[in-house]
């Protein structure tokens, strides 16, 4: 680019020159002067393009290139191109032969990126296989006029460097076949008008930065091949994306958000576990659909078939259910469909008939057709393997009233201690017309028993709520493939035990964390919507003296979305029961005095919790000493909960409400479902008191008269 100091120089010299013979002398001298300005500047970037070849070990497509070739005028090849704009280069282009060996061990990445900024007026700069190696330098950002950068079938390494962020006139960036790797950072998304982004076939892993949803002008966006996983941040927003290509990667469960302007969506090979979405019916534009080796679930929508500018559709190796009907229509323009290995049936539409320009494969359903491998009837009816649908997860808010309850306070030695004796002596007569339960109370109803008084202690229990779930991971749905890694499939070695209420089994997540999982199975079959005011209870239970809840995981029938399973997922509580430190003895140890009353103390506020710290209460625990765990810290948790849904999967009656008259009171239920829970909790102080548990009831009375 020629500099405006020459004119500058005719503008101020030429008026003082005597003469036109002067002044021809003046302008001729400028001429020479621009002349050898331009001379200059072309020797300056012949000088960079060769050394450029010199660095690239002289590779054979740039064999042509010598001091005497005129760049910005030379012939260009599909293998290498300069382009010059007033004597500056501007664009680049090399592309070399696929398979092209890395280069030598003493080339620099560094020092071959400092050389090509020494173009600055690139916009366009492309270096495809080459065999460049090393991490990508920071100073590639000096190149600030930079609109396409491809650098892609290299042997590039290490994470995309933040300066590059500096480019904000950036619109392609292409780093396909490299070995990059590392999670994507949020700055990726502040490039104003980038419109394709490609990374296919690196090493990246983590989630998609939130940020990408206001790439609003991102048409290609394309990550097959690397690491990635987690949910998708919402797409809708870019209007003007058309081609989304995520193959073979971790993404999943739930089907992304996107746009409706979409010609080529490529799904294939991830952890999508969710039903296909009706919002597709609207993608009018939308040619190439990949769906294909996922565990997409619910019904195949067949109207699929007939978008009107569909030519490709895959949605083999999936558990999508339905019926196919002869009549089912398709676009005319569909060249490939394949519908192999799931679970449809119904008859084979005729205009999937065999044609010579089409490819059509429906093998591995239960179609009533006598082409290809079909299974039986009853095979897809009967195919009940279980898939998590993930429900929209509900927040919810806070009481504005919460209810206090008398068991608070300190108990300070023995006195306190005998005091909560005497306390348990006057409940335990009062409750001595109440048959010991043999099973769990189905109750979670708010008792209305309750003074203003005690309506007026919410300040305090909604800071017990607070500080109930300090460090504990926020409650949120688990994916079932999380649970299937963690428990290496529910193997024999995880199952801890079975009971009434389920199976249960210990599992290890990703981080680390060693979790207890348990399997309900459900006896009635409903909709994940029905169990959400369940859920809703669950998710309240985080207090330091509970098995805190940390989440949950629906699992469902194909055949019509029903819930088969439920898995709730709480803290694992590996120190052993309170009964193994008091009466069984700890490996030699027992509980001290201190950390019986501490333990006593830590049971009352968790019984306390239950009744009081969350809306609606939770009564009729049937605690026993051996569902108190004692943690590494020996602090109690409580881990016998009342809950509706742990009796409905086990199809328990609630054998203490029944044993009150029909007509009984609000009030009244709530009174003796109280002190269900304050008779238990003296029986395990009495067994923490003693050091041996109690054999039978009776010895609960014998024990009784004799603390009179």
């Amino acid at each position: 680019m020629l500099s405006a100091f020459p004119l500058v120089l005719v503008l101020y010299i030429l008026p003082m020159a005597k003469g036109f013979k002067y002044q021809a002398f003046v302008v001729l001298g400028i001429i020479l002067l621009l002349i050898d300005q331009s001379e200059q500047l072309q020797s300056s970037q012949t000088h960079t393009l060769l050394r450029l070849q010199l660095l690239l070990n002289y590779p054979d497509v740039l064999s042509s290139w010598n001091n005497s070739v005129d760049f910005c005028n030379a012939e260009p090849t599909s293998q290498v191109t300069v382009v010059c704009y007033e004597e500056s280069i501007t664009q680049l282009h090399v592309i070399g032969n696929d398979g092209t060996p890395s280069l030598p061990s003493n080339f620099s990445m560094d020092s071959f990126v400092t050389t090509l900024v020494k173009l600055p007026d690139l916009r366009v700069l492309t270096l495809v296989s080459l065999g460049l190696w090393g991490p990508l330098p920071g100073k590639i950002a000096r190149l600030s006029s930079l609109e396409i950068l491809n650098m892609t079938s290299n042997l590039l390494y290490g994470t995309i460097p933040h300066e590059l962020s500096d480019v904000t006139t950036l619109q392609t960036l292409i780093l396909d076949d490299n070995m990059f790797s590392g999670w994507l950072p949020e700055w990726l998304g502040s490039f104003p008008v980038l419109a394709v982004l490609s990374l296919r076939n690196n090493s990246f892993n983590g989630s998609l930065p939130d940020s990408f949803s206001i790439l609003e002008n991102l048409r290609v966006l394309a990550l097959s091949h690397n690491h990635f996983q987690g949910e998708l941040p919402d797409l809708s927003s870019l209007t003007n994306l058309q081609e989304l290509d995520l193959e073979d990667n971790a993404f999943g469960p739930q089907f992304p958000r996107l746009g409706n302007k979409l010609i080529h969506l490529v799904l294939g090979k991830n952890r999508f576990r969710s039903a296909i979405p009706t919002e597709l019916n609207s993608f009018y534009q939308l040619q190439w659909l990949d769906l294909s080796f996922n565990r997409f679930v619910g019904p195949f929508p067949s109207s699929l078939l007939s978008l009107p500018s569909i030519t490709y559709l895959n949605i083999a190796d999936n558990k999508l259910t339905g019926m196919l009907f002869d009549n089912t229509s398709c676009n005319v323009e569909l060249k490939f469909a394949d519908l192999s290995s799931n679970l449809l049936t119904g008859l084979l539409p005729s205009c999937l008939s065999d044609s010579k320009d089409r490819v059509f494969l429906y093998a591995q359903n239960c179609l009533a057709t006598g082409k290809e491998n079909q299974h039986p009837l009853p095979f897809c009816r009967n195919e009940a393997l279980a898939v998590g649908i993930l429900p929209h997860s509900k927040k919810s808010k806070p009481s504005k009233f919460a209810l206090a309850f008398g068991i608070t306070g300190g108990i300070i030695g023995g006195i306190v201690l005998l005091g909560l004796i005497f306390i348990f002596v006057r409940r335990l007569n009062a409750y001595k017309t109440i048959n010991k339960p043999t099973t769990r109370l189905i109750s979670e109803k708010a008792s209305i028993a309750y003074t203003s008084k005690l309506l007026s202690d919410a300040r305090y229990i909604s800071q017990t709520m607070k500080l109930g779930a300090l460090g504990l991971p926020p409650y949120r749905t688990f994916a079932l493939e999380e649970l299937e890694d963690a428990t290496n499939n529910f193997d024999t070695t995880a199952f801890m035990g079975e009971g009434s209420q389920g199976q249960m089994y210990r599992g290890r997540l990703k981080d680390g964390t060693f979790v207890a999982i348990r399997c309900l199975k459900m006896k009635k079959s409903h909709s994940t919507q029905s169990f959400m005011h369940h859920i809703e209870l669950i998710s309240k239970l985080r207090y330091r003296h509970l098995v805190s809840a940390l989440g949950h995981c629906f699992v469902c029938y194909l055949d019509d979305s029903s819930v088969s399973r439920i898995f709730l997922i709480f803290e694992y509580v590996p120190n052993g029961t309170l009964r193994s430190w008091i009466s069984e003895g700890h490996a030699g140890r027992s509980l001290t005095w201190p950390q019986r009353i501490s333990a006593a103390i830590g049971i009352t506020k968790g019984i306390q919790f239950l009744h009081t710290g969350i809306m609606p209460g939770v009564y009729s625990n049937n605690l026993k000493i051996t569902d108190v765990l004692m943690d590494q810290s020996l602090v109690a948790k409580i881990s016998s909960y009342n809950l509706p849904l742990l009796a409905e999967s086990a199809g328990k009656v609630d054998h203490r409400t029944s044993a009150l008259p029909k007509d009984s009171s609000s009030r009244t239920r709530a009174s003796y479902e109280d002190k269900a829970d304050v008779y238990d909790f003296g029986v395990i102080l009495l067994e923490m008191i003693l050091g041996r548990p109690s054999k039978a009831k009776s010895e609960v009375e014998i024990l009784k008269n004799q603390m009179k």
